[in-house]
């Protein structure tokens, strides 16, 4: 699922690493607890590349409009979030105009309606987040660490910020439209003039509204100067245009079981916007009373991991797929929210020492090599790991170190296609020793699943 982004800069990077070696780990892949929560998200990612401007995604009524097909008719309301993910390149060497991106909120009842802004952040691959190289762990307290667009924009949610370019609230008067987002996507002064844009929004609606995601090049002042399209430019984007192009792969149907699978980019409304669970011992081994329960260590030596944001496909041997549903979407778009970008995993681990030795236990991410049934329960792995990035993005741990001190830390990963991990917490465990780990994340944007969180027993310190 690399973006056009990702594969130019994999493109301008340096020569290529050695051949890589493929290693077999035996280590266990377990179904992760919990399920995505019932949130909606507006998640605009097709078509990625945007060449002809038009309707990316549209929740409103068909009635009346020029291209009913469209629009999905959907209403949005409470808790709901908005995922954009869009790139801009110039078709020709002369035309360096801008791509706005507008994400347009209509009230269609009579009352007035408002929507909070909880926490949003939009940032541009250039100047505000490029793809620079980034050692693989890098601490992240400041949430000053970022690799991408859509790094960015995810440490600023994880972090609970809104940036100032949002207002805290916005009010709707009844029948009448207002932007949410009205920002370029410029190109003039970039060589090679390519640019994207990566957008989360975390609202909510006191009454119905629609949504429109629409991208248009920016309009002239007399001067023939770029200047932001208005409310009323945008309302008649939407009402007369037709779908963004060029459109995206057409997606392999859920049901198709032969052949190469491809996911397709999302255009839609997906249902789930985090994913919740206290991981605790599988079935069986859990004690019968839930206060008690906890996640046993490992033997010495051993490990055992837990699948995040795996998919048809690449489910580890745990046939989990943990991907959002899509609730409408155009036919030609992803039938599930692949990825799950911009999906939030909370993760609490009440880990215990049931030895009777003490232990060094470690917390790690890792990119095995994707595959749907893991032969005789080993992953794959590649030593170098290829060249492709297929995570950047701050994870947050929060546990209590071995002096008993509450710690959080924020660390920013970098992960290649097949990378085993490092430690991002180590913590000395006596026999009976019980220690809650949390593990907070968003599933960053150019990022390409699966990846697993990963339990491992260092031995004897």
């Amino acid at each position: 699922m690399l973006s056009v982004l990702s594969s130019l800069v994999l493109a301008q990077a340096a020569p290529a690493p050695p051949p890589s070696q493929e290693m077999k780990v035996p280590q266990v892949v377990r179904v992760l607890p919990g399920q995505l929560d019932t949130v909606p998200v507006f998640n605009s990612n097709s078509p990625e590349l945007v060449q002809t401007e038009g309707i990316l995604l549209s929740t409103f009524p068909s009635t009346g409009k020029g291209t009913p097909t469209a629009h999905l008719n959907r209403t949005l309301q409470g808790r709901f979030d908005v995922f954009a993910h869009h790139i801009a390149k110039a078709k020709t060497p002369n035309d360096l105009r801008s791509l706005y991106l507008g994400i347009l909120l209509h009230n269609p009842g009579n009352q007035p309606v408002t929507v909070d802004v909880l926490h949003a952040a939009s940032y541009l691959s250039q100047p505000d987040a490029p793809f620079i190289t980034l050692p693989p762990y890098v601490d992240n307290p400041l949430g000053t660490v970022y690799a991408g667009p859509g790094s960015r924009a995810m440490t600023d949610v994880l972090r609970g910020q809104r940036q100032q370019e949002f207002p805290a609230q916005i009010v709707i008067p009844p029948k009448q439209s207002r932007m949410l987002l009205n920002l370029p996507i410029p190109v003039k002064t970039l060589d090679p003039p390519i640019n994207g844009r990566s957008t989360l929004i975390r609202a909510r609606s006191s009454a119905p509204i629609y949504a429109a995601s629409l991208a248009m090049f920016a309009p002239t002042d007399a001067s023939g100067s770029e200047r932001v399209p208005t409310v009323a430019e945008w309302q008649t984007l939407l009402e007369t245009g037709a779908l963004a192009g060029p459109r995206d792969k057409t997606p392999t149907p859920p049901d198709q079981k032969k052949g190469a699978i491809i996911y397709g980019r999302v255009a839609g409304v997906a249902q789930g916007s985090r994913w919740k669970a206290q991981v605790v011992d599988p079935p069986g081994i859990q004690p019968d009373d839930p206060k008690t329960w906890y996640l046993s260590i490992p033997a010495s030596g051993e490990a055992f991991s837990y699948g995040l944001s795996i998919l048809i496909g690449g489910t580890l041997g745990t046939r989990q797929v943990q991907t959002a549903e899509m609730l409408v979407r155009y036919p030609d778009t992803a039938y599930q929210a692949h990825g799950n970008y911009a999906i939030e995993y909370n993760l609490v681990l009440p880990l215990r020492n049931t030895t009777n030795d003490t232990q060094k236990v470690a917390v790690m991410v890792e990119t095995p090599i994707k595959e749907e049934q893991p032969k005789d329960g080993q992953l794959r792995f590649l030593e170098p790991p290829a060249r492709q990035v297929f995570f950047r993005g701050t994870v947050r741990i929060r546990y209590n170190d071995d002096r008993n001190l509450p710690q959080t830390r924020y660390v920013h990963l970098v992960q290649q296609r097949g990378q085993q991990g490092k430690p991002l917490v180590e913590m000395t465990m006596k026999p009976g020793d019980r220690r809650f780990v949390t593990v907070d994340f968003l599933y960053p944007p150019d990022s390409t699943p699966p990846q697993i969180l990963t339990i491992k027993n260092l031995g004897q310190p």
